[in-house]
């Protein structure tokens, strides 16, 4: 996850926003067909259970810390939280049958990972359009997840937002892949063959 006004970074250490990027965003593809409705029943659980340990969560990880030496802010401030954020999905779903979080407490937590999402949202706002609109999304996703918890507790029809969720998650990741994607060829050509900015 890059930031234009980062410093300059540190001699020998690539670029880790392409890595965490598409950890991040398999990862976070692969939760949202499940949420989407669009496995069925347990079909997947095990993959994403397994992405979100060792590719969302520990390549996310790795990024941070190397967008930490590299002295980008956001980038590793990102990384780290989301990687943060998959080793905890990982455990509480390793634990919900011995108890875990009702709807209204993951609708709380949902609702907090939004307003961090927003944070990092503004603080993008003088990067790629690609990672803005990636953050956007996502910021989106977190919301109408939160609002499925709520409504799986109370509502007529508990699928409902939680699918809406699902589905503002899988642009979510495919914005994610495109902005890895981009960076990636884009360095190996040593030009703009891939756009990450609207043209003005």
């Amino acid at each position: 996850m890059s930031n234009e006004s980062a410093p300059a970074s540190a001699p020998g250490i690539a670029d880790p926003a392409p890595l965490g990027l598409l950890g991040f965003g398999f990862t976070t593809l692969m939760l949202s067909l499940s949420n989407a409705n669009l496995f069925k029943g347990t079909d997947g659980v095990g993959l994403v259970l397994a992405l979100a340990v060792f590719y969302g969560g520990g390549a996310q990880l790795v990024a941070g810390i190397w967008d930490f030496k590299r002295g980008n802010l956001l980038g590793a401030t990102a990384f780290f939280s989301y990687g943060s954020f998959w080793l905890i999905f990982w455990y509480w779903a390793k634990e919900e049958n011995e108890g875990g979080a009702t709807s209204n407490g993951l609708a709380w937590f949902f609702l907090g990972w939004a307003v961090i999402t927003a944070i990092f949202a503004l603080a993008a706002l003088k990067s790629s359009h690609a990672l803005l609109a990636t953050l956007t999304f996502l910021t989106l996703t977190f919301l109408f997840l939160a609002f499925g918890e709520w409504q799986n507790a109370t509502g007529p029809d508990p699928a409902a937002l939680t699918k809406v969720g699902g589905w503002l998650g899988i642009v979510t990741g495919l914005l994610a892949w495109y902005t890895a994607g981009a960076t990636i060829v884009n360095t190996a050509h040593k030009r703009e063959l891939l756009p990450t900015n609207l043209k003005r």
